[in-house]
């Protein structure tokens, strides 16, 4: 019986020392799938964070390029609008003298026909 039950014991320790060895390998396979893991996500965040930084420079770039343009654009209405009341002045400085000529030339025209 003792024989028996020795040998049974060696077989259950076997058997026992046969399962922790594959919970340990297990366990190191699982280890290394999280650690694979874990190494892609940092690699995928590094990937995701140089995307968005080189998006926020073409973002600022092109706004800078936008605020120049806005402020050519601006500078270039006022210029406009002084052209325009330079003109205005002009068109009004003209029809004057042309209503002055209009004026002598009909004193002119009473003056000969006398």
């Amino acid at each position: 019986q003792l024989q028996l039950t020795t040998s049974e014991k060696n077989e259950l320790t076997r058997s026992l020392e046969m399962v922790q060895n594959q919970l340990q390998e297990k366990e190191s396979e699982i280890k290394r799938e999280i650690s694979e893991y874990k190494d892609r996500l940092l690699q995928a965040e590094k990937e995701h964070q140089d995307a968005l930084t080189e998006a926020n420079r073409k973002n600022e770039v092109e706004i800078e390029a936008c605020h120049e343009k806005i402020s050519s654009l601006e500078h270039f209405i006022r210029s406009q609008k002084l052209e325009i009341e330079h003109l205005k002045s002009n068109k009004e400085q003209l029809n004057n003298s042309l209503k002055e000529a209009n004026q002598a030339l009909a004193g002119l025209l009473k003056t000969k026909v006398r």
